[in-house]
């Protein structure tokens, strides 16, 4: 079983059930957000207190791009947009404001669930590498 705390931001209801069950059924502890507005209200303005982040993009409130620009500005968290926007300049913006991954609508649950788990796993991995270190850090550019 997985664990973790993962956010789960979509205004479509199938889309929150399907997602949050699937999730919960693999063992990780999900809060869900029904639009933007109520994803910003649960991710505080402090420490992002979630392991990682699933984001629609067209939301009421506060956008997907919105929320995923103010969060990598305070946390390393993964960002997962899942969308509908499947242009190719929207994957491009959303991966360079500070998403990790962008998913698109129609999608798989199961790949998305591969996506999240791999996601976690390169976090404690880096968690680790930078524990190992001491938290040191060597630029070379």
């Amino acid at each position: 079983m997985s664990s973790g705390r993962i956010l789960v931001a979509d205004d479509e209801p199938s889309v929150r059930e399907s997602v949050g069950y699937a999730l919960g059924q693999e063992g990780f502890d999900v809060t869900i957000a029904v639009d933007g507005d109520d994803a910003d209200s649960k991710l505080g303005d402090g420490e992002v207190p979630f392991d990682l982040l699933v984001l629609d993009i067209m939301m009421p409130g506060r956008s997907g791009l919105d929320l995923c620009r103010d969060v990598r500005g305070r946390s390393p968290v993964p960002i997962i947009l899942l969308t509908a926007k499947d242009a190719e300049v929207d994957k491009v913006v959303g991966l360079e404001v500070g998403a990790d991954d962008y998913v698109t609508k129609p999608f798989s649950v199961r790949e998305l669930l591969g996506r999240v788990r791999a996601q976690l796993r390169r976090r404690e991995l880096d968690r680790a590498s930078s524990s190992e270190d001491g938290g040191k850090s060597i630029d070379s550019g």
